[in-house]
């Protein structure tokens, strides 16, 4: 009875020894599995903030092809989209391009978040080491803001919005045509603080809006509005606040389904005549020069379309 006994007591305790580890390796295992969506979980939020840590810096520019229209935004919102050096250098970057894709017809350069341009980064040029050695050959650099010193083969429209302001106004100038919302404002700012037109202010606005006018602004680098920058001729389109990137992009887009050869011929022959033609002889024969090839190519077409009974009555189609 006692060997009974014992073999009865030591197959119990057998049994419960077992059922003991059974249960610790089934809790184990389930702790296991409780902690290992939460590794996981680190792991992949770990992961995440990396891949999102990699995004955190934004490009100072942003482009979008819409057809054959781009828009070009200055990306800064934080400073009036005051441009430094490296946003200078992605504005080059992007009207090159432009000038370089046959595919596009016209370019619209606007501002994020409610302002065109505050002009130049003046926190990043008060840290300029001094003497600064500058390029003296104006064709061997470009200008301090990018594309300043550049020349379009094809239209350029500016969406203005908020501040267009010291070399903000200069930037402005580089389109063929500025589209003003109702509360902008424009004007000379750097005057105040010692800060030349050196992006072509000097040079294109007296052209634009006459000397006088001109000098009023450079001068005393008082603000102007939309509504007197319009009858200067500074504006050529007064918008609604909030429209001036959609208007512009319409207005492109509109002057794109023109025949392009006669459109830039046009274009550039009223730029050369401006700027380049030392007599009203040398612009009249550049005027013909530079359109010939549009008479045979386009213009006998259109004629032919408006024999035809297209365009009667000024309907622009």
């Amino acid at each position: 009875m006692l060997a009974a006994g014992l073999r009865a007591g030591l197959w119990a305790g057998l049994r419960a020894g077992l059922r003991a580890g059974l249960r610790g390796g089934i809790d184990q295992g389930r702790v296991a599995q409780c902690r290992a969506p939460s590794n996981s979980f680190s792991r992949s939020h770990s992961l995440t903030q990396a891949a999102a840590h990699t995004h955190i810096e934004k490009s100072n520019v942003i482009t979008e092809k819409i057809g054959t229209i781009i828009t070009i935004g200055i990306n800064r919102p934080e400073i009036r989209n005051a441009v430094n050096k490296k946003t200078a250098q992605h504005l080059l970057d992007a009207f090159t391009a432009f000038e370089r894709d046959k595919s596009l017809t016209a370019a619209v350069l606007h501002g994020t978040g409610g302002n065109f341009c505050a002009g130049y980064d003046l926190k990043e040029l008060a840290q300029v080491a001094l003497p600064v050695k500058f390029e003296q050959d104006v064709t061997r650099e470009p200008g301090p803001l990018g594309p300043s010193r550049m020349q379009f083969s094809k239209p350029v429209l500016a969406a203005v919005s908020g501040y267009a302001v010291a070399g903000g106004m200069e930037l402005s100038l580089l389109a063929d045509l500025r589209i003003v919302e109702q509360s902008a404002i424009m004007g000379v700012f750097c005057r105040r603080f010692g800060v030349p037109l050196i992006d072509g202010g000097t040079v294109r606005l007296p052209k634009l809006i006459g000397l006088s006018r001109a000098m009023d602004l450079i001068l005393t680098g008082r603000p102007i509005g939309a509504q007197e920058a319009y009858e200067f001729g500074l504006a050529n389109r007064i918008v609604p606040d909030g429209q001036a990137l959609q208007h512009a992009i319409k207005l492109a887009e509109q002057i794109s389904t023109f025949p392009q050869q006669c459109l830039v011929a046009d274009r550039a022959s009223a730029y050369y005549s401006t700027f380049n033609a030392s007599s009203f002889t040398e612009a009249m024969q550049f005027e013909f020069d530079n359109a010939k090839h549009a008479i045979l190519e386009e213009a006998i077409p259109g004629a032919e379309r408006f024999s035809s009974g297209a365009g009667r009555s000024g309907i622009f189609t």
